[in-house]
């Protein structure tokens, strides 16, 4: 079934790490609500099949917690009008602890979200500063034990690893402190440096360092080390949960499965081409409220892309990529093209080769894009700009 993502593209403070997009303006704010309700019933009948109840929503971000609760209300209300949800449907909101009083708590409970994902990104004070968060290490805790209060069960929380630091002490006792929160899913993410971010711009500088490759390795193998000490299943490179607890939206991106996504720079997929909405929080609003259209760039989905997503997208979970579903439903023979590249992987532990599915062993994870990239077969995408009307929206 499919899924909603909702991108709310406000935040308090720039993350100095972060290079999705944003704006610590919140004088928008109001019209965007606006802006996003009349989205949903200009795009509604997107997904292939707009009678398929949704089995996922995600507000992601920005800082869908900056939502108030008139502002959460209106939106769901809006859900309810033009989709139909399925019963015991997944609803993530993205929740930064600063946000997380027990009044906000207390609204988000009444709220139909049933799971939180806290962006808690480390306990430690100094790395928390370094990474310009708005809240406090005793806020990383207490927020997660305040949701749990709250009837919050289903909670995953974000951890980032390879921070620069003299060794790996802070990082054990980030993992250490995490396992005593006893939360049933965890994102794990090295620190990715991106061009045009404040860490970015400090390295060109020469003012920010980044940890070396092989200091971020052994903390991911550390990672890998207590995650499964702690009963904890890798489910995709950097996700983990107990049995069971999987998220259901990210798990479908993974699936391929249809998606809207709605609001600035979001991207939706339909299963034949990917749609990416202009990511400028001005622009988007008077589009979508004077014109009715939604401004953006649709990339129509050659059999050849499409084989390179399901090779890009599978080979990060634990299930692996299927090489013969690769070469029989969607036409890439990597079995018989790259026969040495593949047994040459097999033969170095970075992979396992069984009934035709290729799985990355954690040695293999660690090099996942490069391999990724390797196994890549040629296939240019096509691309172009569209305003997307109400006529038009069922068409693209």
């Amino acid at each position: 079934m499919p899924g909603l993502y909702l991108h709310i593209p406000f935040c308090k403070q720039a993350c100095h790490y972060c290079d999705f997009h944003f704006s610590t303006s919140l004088a928008l704010k109001a019209r965007f609500v606006d802006a996003l309700v009349r989205e949903m019933s200009l795009r509604r009948a997107y997904l292939p099949e707009p009678a398929a109840p949704l089995d996922t929503i995600y507000f992601g971000g920005g800082t869908p917690s900056l939502l108030t609760a008139d502002e959460l209300a209106r939106i769901f209300e809006a859900i309810g009008e033009n989709f139909t949800l399925a019963p015991g449907a997944e609803i993530t909101l993205e929740a930064n602890p600063d946000d997380l009083s027990p009044a906000k708590l207390a609204v988000l409970a009444a709220s139909p979200v049933n799971r939180l994902s806290i962006g808690l990104q480390s306990f430690h004070e100094p790395h928390l500063r370094l990474m310009n968060r708005a809240h406090s290490a005793l806020e990383s805790a207490q927020a997660v034990r305040q949701a749990q209060a709250a009837g919050f069960e289903n909670i995953s929380v974000d951890l980032i690893y390879g921070v620069p630091a003299a060794d790996h002490e802070v990082w054990e006792a980030d993992l250490s402190q995490l396992f005593e929160l006893n939360v049933p899913h965890v994102a794990a993410y090295a620190l990715t440096i991106e061009p045009d971010t404040a860490f970015g711009r400090r390295l060109r500088k020469g003012t920010f360092q980044a940890p070396p490759d092989e200091f971020v390795a052994t903390q991911f193998e550390l990672l890998l080390k207590q995650m499964r000490a702690h009963s904890y299943e890798q489910y995709e490179i950097s996700n983990f949960c107990r049995p069971g607890r999987e998220s259901r939206h990210n798990g479908s991106y993974w699936r391929g499965v249809p998606y809207l996504g709605l609001g600035p720079s979001a991207h939706s997929f339909d299963g034949r081409s990917r749609q990416f909405t202009v990511a400028n929080n001005p622009l988007y609003v008077a589009a979508v409220l004077e014109r009715g259209e939604v401004p953006a760039t649709v990339e129509q989905l050659s059999p050849l892309d499409q084989a390179n997503e399901y090779l890009l997208t599978s080979l990060r979970t634990s299930r692996g990529c299927d090489l013969a579903h690769l070469r029989d439903v969607l036409g890439l023979d990597l079995l018989g093209a790259r026969a040495p590249y593949l047994q040459s992987l097999v033969a170095q532990d970075m992979a396992t080769l069984r009934a035709d599915v290729l799985r990355l062993t954690d040695a293999g994870k660690l090099l996942a894009d490069h391999i990724t990239l390797e196994l890549f077969a040629e296939a240019p995408a096509v691309t172009k700009s569209v305003p997307v009307s109400a006529a038009a929206a069922a068409a693209v």
